[in-house]
């Protein structure tokens, strides 16, 4: 719920950013998880840990360049997770040579932040997938004539079966894993650095 809520609170951050008032309208400029949950998402989230919070509502048409402010909306909330992902990594990194092997908290708030970095990093590969509804479908879609991406962006039912095959089959795991093991690594390194040069 921390990495949806801070995914869909920065699509509606962004999209007020460029003019569009309709998330801050609906009460989406919110950090209160209660504000984004979709009850159905939140259910499957709970029993089969695969879920989605309440999509943020945006108008385009609020936008000057609907299609480029529309692709920079969409991206917001990925990059949100890739820097929360990047916080909980600057703050585990030295943990290491904190931890205490009789400190209770510190191994739950160790282990904590550790799934916290691997949710957020799954989220933002996932919804990086130009498939729609995803974000990435938005994103990548920038590079498309207009009249394939309005298209693609009407092809919601199709993108979300071939997403829920790839999720049954495993095909899911077997293609994103790298590149999530890889952006973990990248993210990694650099907060390595910082440290060294501090």
């Amino acid at each position: 719920m921390i990495c949806l809520t801070i995914h869909e609170f920065s699509h509606g951050f962004a999209a007020f950013l460029l003019g569009d008032t309709l998330a801050k309208n609906d009460g989406r400029l919110s950090l209160n998880p209660i504000r984004h949950i979709d009850p159905i998402g939140f259910i499957c989230l709970l029993f089969f840990r695969f879920g989605w919070a309440k999509p943020v509502m945006i108008d385009p048409h609020n936008f000057k360049d609907p299609k480029n402010d529309m692709a920079i909306t969409a991206f917001a909330g990925p990059l949100s997770n890739l820097m929360l992902a990047f916080v909980c990594i600057l703050i585990t990194t030295p943990m290491n040579a904190l931890y205490n092997g009789d400190s209770v908290i510190v191994i739950y708030s160790y282990f904590f932040l550790q799934y916290l970095i691997y949710i957020n990093i799954i989220l933002a590969v996932f919804n990086m997938l130009p498939l729609p509804p995803l974000d990435g479908s938005k994103v990548f879609g920038v590079i498309l004539p207009e009249r394939l991406y309005f298209q693609m962006m009407s092809a919601d039912r199709i993108g979300f079966i071939i997403l829920i095959i790839m999720i049954s089959t495993g095909a899911f795991g077997t293609i994103l894993s790298p590149i999530i093991e890889g952006l973990h690594r990248v993210l990694s390194i650099l907060a390595q650095n910082i440290y060294f040069f501090l």
